[in-house]
């Protein structure tokens, strides 16, 4: 899944991550990829797909937000902080 607008991962970074770990070019990129991916998601997007996770968890909301909350706040790009109401709204409009 490429991340918003990069076709392809910064070769530098590949080659590095291929040196550093064994990997095969190929799967250096492919998880280089994932990686940029999974960092790029807007905090809505993260919102949506964790409460998705948890809720098959069968985690009930009240913990489902504070969760999120924490979580968002600890990504090494930090979010910006958001209430449970906003939360909420992320979810269900």
């Amino acid at each position: 899944m490429p991340v918003s607008g990069v076709s392809e991962p910064p070769v530098d970074l590949v080659r590095y991550v291929a040196g550093t770990t064994g990997l095969p070019p190929g799967i250096a990129a492919r998880v280089v990829s994932d990686v940029l991916a999974y960092f790029g998601e807007t905090v809505e997007q993260y919102v949506r797909r964790r409460h998705t996770e948890l809720r098959r968890g069968q985690v009930r909301n009240a913990e489902i937000w504070a969760r999120v909350a924490g979580e968002l706040a600890a990504r090494p790009v930090a979010a910006p902080v958001l209430s449970e109401r906003q939360l909420r709204r992320i979810i269900y409009g």
